[in-house]
């Protein structure tokens, strides 16, 4: 689980106007910091399959938004990918 202060900087840094806390950058960049804990929990504890689940939703959630944003506005997409660092 997040922090609130990570959380707080993540919104922070990937929001569009002063009072945005559900663009779909800023949910894209939450969902991405928690796949990243994720990750490294697995590193430690290979047989919890029940996170694992929980992983592959939020992977599949992020591509869905990601897709959305691609479809709507390919500038937005290209910067969150780009500050995010999760595309080649």
């Amino acid at each position: 689980m997040l922090e609130s202060v990570k959380k707080t900087d993540i919104i922070q840094k990937f929001r569009t106007h002063e009072s945005d806390t559900g663009s779909p950058e800023v949910q894209i960049a939450l969902l991405s910091e928690r796949i990243g804990e994720l990750t490294e929990h697995f590193k430690l504890h290979k047989k919890d399959h029940g996170s694992r689940r929980g992983l592959l939703m939020l992977v599949s959630k992020r591509r869905r938004l990601l897709d959305y944003l691609k479809k709507c506005d390919s500038e937005r997409y290209r910067e969150v990918i780009g500050k995010l660092g999760i595309r080649k």
